[in-house]
């Protein structure tokens, strides 16, 4: 009874973000951290998602069952719209399995892939979508370590006089309240759980900067050695134009491969698009995180049975 108790208390924990607040202090210590890709790559685990176009809440349930580790929610070719994306990020509080699990941590982490370029330092755009509570953030063209500082700097709270990991200096605004409801914590909690990792190694959040320019992969190995850089993204088609060569040219692979070079010297997760039968060349080259495809067309299995019914021919 005591145990049933327990996992009710934190399936309602979890949920507050539409049952009302409530505090991690609650639960015991040993519990898995809330970020699981965090614990993927700590393993020295692969994790594969996907991006996500449809910002609809049904879909963001859609894909928190949809077994993947994270999924990657793109606001830079969707539009701009926090309440959809408010909407998407509850949809992906499933009740039914925190009371399984018995903890807070979700399957699939959410990331969102903000508008606002690297190079552009808008520091508001960040700040309102980590207010809505994801657990990952992915700046596309981000070009120079100049540009790496300033996304970690708006990613992180100010940090305390003599804090080991104070540098780069926070100057994320304080405005947690649901944020730290979404997560299921107190304020004071989110505001201490809420910091790069693994810049600092009890933070939850991860932040993920887009490789796909030339002068990006010039400035790749600066770039990844920025403290506060969860993982680099590798983002072909864009390199491809920058280069000003077509998808597939060689020097793009030669590019890829001097990202790669850098993030293994600075055991920075490398990640990148790719297909399924480019998977298991990606794992072996050393990239750590995949996304392998998007929401915005008809599944593999739906797309095999439309091929297969109008193969089918009438005896």
């Amino acid at each position: 009874m005591k145990t049933n108790f327990f996992r009710f208390t934190l399936g309602l924990c979890a949920f507050s973000a539409a049952a009302g607040g409530a505090s991690a202090q609650n639960e015991p210590a040993g519990l898995p951290r809330l970020n699981r890709f965090i614990e993927l790559m700590e393993a020295r685990q692969p994790a594969f998602g996907v991006f996500s176009s449809i910002v609809s809440t049904r879909n963001g349930a859609a894909m928190a069952g949809s077994g993947l580790d994270f999924v990657i929610v793109d606001l830079e070719h969707s539009p701009f719209d926090l309440y959809r994306l408010e909407g998407y990020l509850l949809g992906m509080v499933n009740k039914a399995e925190i009371l399984k699990k018995g903890n807070l941590q979700p399957r699939v982490v959410p990331f969102i892939r903000v508008p606002a370029a690297g190079r552009e330092h808008l520091q508001f755009v960040i700040k309102q979508v980590l207010d809505l509570g994801p657990m990952g953030l992915l700046v596309p063209h981000v070009d120079t370590a100049e540009d790496a500082r300033a996304m970690v700097q708006a990613s992180r709270f100010p940090q305390l006089l003599g804090a080991a990991d104070f540098e780069p200096a926070g100057q994320r605004g304080i405005g947690y309240g649901w944020a730290a409801r979404y997560w299921g914590v107190s304020g004071s909690e989110y505001a201490e759980r809420a910091d790069l990792w693994p810049l600092d190694r009890k933070g939850e959040l991860v932040l993920w900067l887009m490789i796909e320019t030339k002068a990006a992969v010039d400035n790749c190995l600066e770039i990844a050695r920025t403290p506060g850089i969860g993982g680099l993204f590798l983002g072909p088609s864009d390199l491809a134009f920058s280069l000003g060569v077509p998808l597939g040219d060689p020097s793009v692979e030669k590019a890829t491969e001097k990202v790669l070079a850098a993030c293994q010297q600075t055991d920075v997760p490398l990640g990148t698009l790719c297909s399924a039968g480019d998977v298991e060349r990606r794992l072996a080259q050393g990239f750590r995180f995949l996304a392998v495809g998007g929401d915005s067309g008809p599944s593999g299995s739906v797309t095999e049975a439309v091929r297969k019914g109008r193969a089918f021919k009438v005896k």
